[in-house]
């Protein structure tokens, strides 16, 4: 069993409009994941710096940030990114580009978990919702279109209130619908923006929320998280 979560960092600008990198690191400590798909993790203008430094993941942090930014100071494609537990084998790491007329992109990681490939998608999509749909549609056909299928998950902040709006019942044909809880806004969450789908060999053990009170205060949004179990991972021998 392995545990994944997803965090919508607000360029690390928490519900008291400071800019504290550091939170972020804190709240992913306490939820303790081993898979975690970030967005909005850079800035917005100029540089589009990492909001969290590099080097604050790689010190302070047991992970791994995968690089997708175009940007030397970049670490997100349209803001979004995978960080790693130190130790997980990645074998491959692409960007995806979706329509819409606001740029939104997804990412997408092979990865070797206890010997066992997963296929991880982050994303963060349309605001307005005029393009949420083919987003959507348009994220399935690309991972149906790799080389090889692998055991996946698809995470992010799908930006969607509604609970079965077409976009989605077009996903949940093809993965599993997660929804752990409600995770925006952060103090008073009653949005279900933040979900998760895993493909048909993906069990899901327990998936949640992460509402500790440090949560509520380093972003507009709660992180959200799943434990999974992949078929035929190895289990550790009983003593």
């Amino acid at each position: 069993m392995f545990s994944v979560a997803s965090y919508n960092i607000r360029k690390s600008v928490g519900t008291d409009w400071r800019r504290r990198p550091g939170r972020i690191l804190e709240v992913l400590g306490e939820i303790g994941a081993d898979i975690v798909a970030l967005q909005e993790i850079d800035r917005r203008f100029g540089s589009r710096t990492s909001s969290i430094p590099p080097e604050a993941i790689e010190h302070e942090s047991p992970y791994t940030a995968l690089r997708f930014g175009p940007r030397p100071n970049s670490l997100g494609w349209h803001g979004n990114t995978i960080l790693v537990r130190k130790g997980l084998e990645i074998l491959d790491t692409r960007r995806i580009v979706l329509p819409g007329l606001e740029p939104r992109g997804a990412v997408l990681a092979d990865l070797e978990v206890d010997g066992r490939p997963l296929r991880v998608v982050g994303t963060h999509l349309d605001l307005s919702g005029l393009w949420r749909s083919r987003q959507l549609r348009a994220l399935v056909s690309h991972i149906h279109g790799q080389d090889e299928e692998r055991p996946t998950l698809l995470t992010g902040d799908f930006n969607e209130w509604r609970n079965e709006p077409p976009g989605m019942v077009h996903v949940a044909r093809h993965f599993e619908h997660i929804r752990p809880g409600p995770s925006f806004p952060a103090r008073w969450p009653v949005g279900h923006l933040d979900r998760m789908f895993v493909s048909a060999d993906v069990a899901v053990e327990e998936a949640a929320v992460h509402s500790s009170r440090l949560a509520a205060l380093a972003s507009d949004h709660l992180p959200v998280w799943a434990r999974l179990k992949l078929p035929g991972l190895r289990q550790p021998e009983s003593r």
